[in-house]
């Protein structure tokens, strides 16, 4: 990514990796938190749809019924994998707070606050653009829903 995008194109991307690569560096390098970093497994569950929507936009099939379908699922395992998984290792930070060494609990913390945060504005952006999209079409929609013939001047 560094090295063949734009770095205004990707720099959420590297930065979620690097508070991951962070956060799972803890729990190899000491042997302790893996099953804490086990559940923080799940929220990939959702990454499956997540990645299954880009490609359908890819292959341009965004109008079809394959599409709504993922956007729904998409929906209910990003609510389900991703912000009750975030909501829950909070609560297991906060709970076990006397039992985490500082410099863990920090960083456990922080890297909690950033994911929560990229979630909820990643949730925002995927309701607004299949499910808040307005009534008017956009220029780009007008374009692909034309039919054969359609579109041309008129003379």
């Amino acid at each position: 990514m560094v090295l063949n995008q734009k770095m205004i194109l990707s720099w959420e991307l590297l930065f979620h990796h690097t508070v991951v690569i962070s956060c799972f560096g803890i729990a190899v390098m000491t042997g302790r938190y893996v099953g804490f970093a086990v559940v923080a497994l799940l929220v990939e569950i959702n990454s499956v749809f997540l990645h299954l929507r880009q490609i359908l936009r890819m292959a341009s099939l965004a109008a079809g019924d394959l599409y709504r379908i993922n956007s729904m699922v998409n929906l209910g395992t990003y609510v389900v994998f991703r912000i009750n998984t975030l909501a829950w290792m909070t609560r297991w930070l906060v709970l076990n707070r006397d039992n985490i060494p500082l410099f863990s609990y920090t960083v456990g913390s922080v890297g909690l606050a950033i994911m929560t945060a990229m979630n909820i504005v990643l949730f925002y952006r995927l309701l607004r653009s299949d499910f808040l999209k307005s009534s008017a079409p956009m220029p780009t929609e007008v374009k692909e829903s034309r039919g054969q013939g359609e579109g041309k001047k008129e003379t």
